[in-house]
């Protein structure tokens, strides 16, 4: 499948995504060289090591992290937190943003302990991100922001995240406000 296009106009140099079974290798490479790479393990090799590190050679960009790819319950009908919207600045998780998405727009509390950032990335898809200050850790405010999420995307559009497995915090704030796993993936560098 070729390279996919940021609603932008720019092109990613490449995506891999996978989940129980499947997986898809999104890049502007022969399909032939990819069956090849993965032949002796067609399921697990897209998201290992040796693939990606092949892949990075071939596209001319660096991998990035493997993510758990989720999607967002149905928007909630009581309401989250106090939420105030402002003008995206200079938190990295706000920059880290406007390097892969567009239109994006950010949410803090009033207290500014907590961040949401959403914003259309691979393929046009809603994507959110969330930050809690390390001070106001460990009160649910993560899992507040994770669920308030929904509830700020235009229309009924489905929200996605990628969140690091090794950001634990993150993950079970995701998992305890109702998102679901549906697989991981790989974005190479813009």
């Amino acid at each position: 499948m070729p390279a996919p296009l940021l609603l932008d106009g720019q092109r990613v140099p490449a995506l891999v995504v996978g989940g129980t079974g499947w997986h898809v290798v999104a890049a502007d490479v022969d399909p032939g060289w990819v069956a090849g790479q993965v032949a002796r393990e067609p399921i697990e090799a897209p998201l290992g090591a040796r693939f990606l590190t092949a892949l990075a050679e071939e596209v001319g960009a660096e991998p990035g992290v493997l993510d758990a790819l989720l999607i967002a319950p149905p928007a909630p009908t009581a309401p989250g937190p106090e939420l105030v919207e402002v003008a995206p600045g200079e938190h990295p998780r706000v920059r880290r943003a406007l390097r892969h998405r567009t239109g994006v727009r950010v949410w803090t509390t009033p207290d500014g302990a907590g961040l949401l950032v959403l914003g259309r990335g691979v393929a046009g898809r809603w994507e959110a991100g969330t930050e809690v200050r390390p001070d106001a850790r460990g009160r649910g405010l993560g899992t507040a922001l994770a669920a308030a999420a929904p509830a700020l995307v235009p229309g009924v559009a489905s929200l996605w995240a990628q969140v690091a497995p090794a950001n634990t915090a993150s993950l079970r704030s995701f998992l305890a406000a109702g998102w679901r796993p549906v697989g991981a993936e790989v974005l190479f560098g813009s």
